[in-house]
């Protein structure tokens, strides 16, 4: 994957969203949220993520540029852009801080894409064009399996969620692909199958699952 490409095409198409929306519109995915709020919440990661690559720590922090439009827009590009500038002049395979087992400079570009892009699907949502919002197979199912391989292991770790009480299995609908959620829980796999990116929505509770496998995994938080 381009990652660092992906990301700015990406974080290009959320600030235009910032630049031309209703700021004070609600955020469906976030209760309490408007675009503006949420407009914040990205440029704070993307700097917090910045720190963790420069200074291999995850105290990081950047005061809020303010609430006006312009403010808000300049300040999101600023921060996106200077992620994507450390990104590229840092080698991939650089050690840096992460939050995962991977402790590589590429777990960033491959991280900030995602959480990007989920807010991207939330900003269109709050401006009611969530039908606008894309996302390839292999994109989608990539994003699937940072939710099997980092997320959902993360938040039983720490606490955050029960395990699933039953196997999930999750097939991609529109590639070749599977994996479960929790093999090692009894039972046999209950199955939620549909295209990558509508799963990868459905576990980041942007849209609700269906089928059987809908009431096991409202039984534990798999995402933050």
């Amino acid at each position: 994957m381009e990652w660092n490409d992906l990301l700015e095409k990406t974080t290009g198409e959320f600030a235009l969203v910032l630049a031309t929306g209703d700021l004070d519109a609600p955020v469906p995915a976030c209760p309490g949220w408007t675009l503006a709020d949420l407009g914040e919440h990205t440029r704070w990661v993307h700097a917090w993520a910045t720190h963790a690559v420069t200074d291999h720590s995850p105290d990081g922090d950047s005061p809020a540029p303010g609430p006006e439009r312009d403010a808000l827009v300049d300040g999101y590009r600023a921060a996106a852009g200077r992620l994507l500038d450390v990104l590229r002049q840092t080698a991939p395979d650089a050690t840096v801080w992460t939050f995962g087992s991977d402790k590589r400079a590429g777990f960033w570009q491959r991280r900030q894409f995602h959480e990007v892009t989920m807010h991207l699907y939330d900003a269109l949502d709050s401006q009611a064009r969530a039908g606008e919002w894309q996302l390839s197979p292999e994109l989608g199912w990539d994003g699937v399996d940072e939710v099997a391989t980092l997320f959902y292991p993360r938040q039983v770790r720490l606490g955050r969620s029960e395990p699933l009480p039953a196997p999930v299995r999750l097939v991609a609908t529109d590639l070749d692909r599977s994996l479960v959620l929790e093999p090692d829980a009894a039972g046999e796999p209950v199955e939620l199958a549909a295209p990558a990116a509508d799963l990868l929505l459905m576990l980041w509770g942007r849209v609700p699952a269906t089928g059987p496998a809908a009431a096991v995994l409202a039984q534990a938080k798999v995402t933050s």
